[in-house]
C-alpha cells in the first residue's frame, strides 16, 4: 500500500482501527428521503461526530460546506430507482476523473451478487478498482441486496463480501447478521456494517455491538440515525460503542441523557405572569 493510499485509509479510519461512516447518498434511488430533503442541514450538526460522510456528487456540491467538511466517500454507481424495475441494474456513474476533481477520500460502488445483473455491477467494481489503484484512492464495496432482505444472512453476506474484497475492495459494507463473525471472518478486508430499516433504539445498539464483538471495524449507518427523533443522542451512543468500546447499558444511558437534555433544550420557555 503506498502512501496516498496509507493516508486516505488513515482519514477514514481512527488510530484504534475504527470507523463511523454518516451516509446521505439515499436520494440517488430514492428521491427526497423523509428527513434527509435537506441534506446539509439534516448533517451539519452531526458532521462533528463521524470520521466520513458518504455521498453522491451532487448533493456533496449543493449542500455541503467544502471548508467545513468531513472527509468524503462518493457513491460513484447507480441509475436505477426505487420505483424501476430492478435496483441491481446498476452502471458507474462517475469518472475517476470527476473523483479527483472533488478530492474524495475514497468511492463507494454497490454490488449485487445472486441478482440477474451479478456479473455488471461486480464488474462495476472491478473497474472502479483499476481505475482508483492508480491514484491511491480506496474503494468501499456495498453487499447491496435491493428489495430481497431475506439475503441478509451470514453464508450470502460472507459470499459478497469476499467476492468484493478479492476483486480489490479496500472496504466492505455489508449487513449485520446472526454468526456475523463468519462475515467478518472470511474476509480480508475491513467489514463496516449498514443500517438497513430502521429498529428501535436500543435494538440498534445491540447490533452494533454485537457486531463489533465480532469483527466488524466501523458503520455506515444513516436512517437510525438522521430518521431518529434525537439523532444527536443515538450518534453519540453509537460513537461510544465504535471508538469509546462502550457496552449496550453504558451506551443507552449516553443515549438516555443526550435525549433528556436534547427535551429540555426544545422545550418551550414558560412566559412570566405580570403582577396585577
Amino acid at each position: 500500500m503506498d502512501w496516498g493510499m496509507k493516508n486516505r485509509m488513515a482519514q477514514l479510519f481512527a488510530e484504534d482501527g475504527h470507523c463511523m461512516f454518516l451516509p446521505i447518498d439515499h436520494g440517488y434511488f430514492q428521491g427526497p428521503t423523509r428527513k434527509l430533503e435537506k441534506p446539509g442541514e439534516t448533517v451539519a450538526p452531526l458532521m462533528p461526530y463521524a470520521d466520513a460522510l458518504f455521498v453522491t456528487r451532487g448533493v456533496l456540491r449543493a449542500a455541503i460546506d467544502p471548508a467545513k467538511s468531513l472527509p468524503v466517500i462518493l457513491r460513484v454507481s447507480g441509475g436505477t430507482s426505487v420505483i424501476g424495475a430492478d435496483l441491481a441494474n446498476e452502471e458507474i456513474t462517475t469518472s475517476i476523473e470527476e473523483v479527483i476533481r472533488l478530492n474524495a477520500q475514497a468511492v463507494g460502488v454497490s454490488v449485487f451478487v445472486g441478482t440477474d445483473y451479478e456479473r455488471q455491477s461486480l464488474m462495476n467494481l472491478a473497474k472502479m478498482v483499476n481505475a482508483c489503484e492508480d491514484y491511491g484512492i480506496p474503494v468501499m464495496a456495498v453487499t447491496a441486496v435491493g428489495k430481497e432482505l431475506e439475503k441478509r444472512d451470514a453464508r450470502y453476506l460472507a459470499l459478497a463480501s469476499r467476492i468484493a474484497a478479492e476483486l480489490g475492495a479496500r472496504v466492505v459494507k455489508t449487513y449485520w447478521c446472526e454468526d456475523f463473525e463468519k462475515v467478518a471472518g472470511g474476509c480480508p478486508v475491513p467489514v463496516i456494517m449498514a443500517g438497513g430499516p430502521k429498529v428501535e433504539d436500543r435494538g440498534v445498539l445491540s447490533f452494533v455491538h454485537d457486531g463489533m464483538s465480532r469483527g466488524a471495524k466501523g458503520i455506515n449507518l444513516g436512517r437510525n440515525i438522521w430518521q431518529h427523533e434525537f439523532p444527536l443522542a443515538m450518534i453519540k451512543a453509537l460513537r461510544a460503542i465504535v471508538h469509546g468500546k462502550a457496552g449496550v447499558d453504558a451506551a443507552w444511558e449516553i443515549f438516555e441523557a443526550e435525549k433528556a437534555h436534547s427535551k429540555v433544550k426544545s422545550s418551550p420557555k414558560k412566559s412570566r405572569k405580570r403582577a396585577s
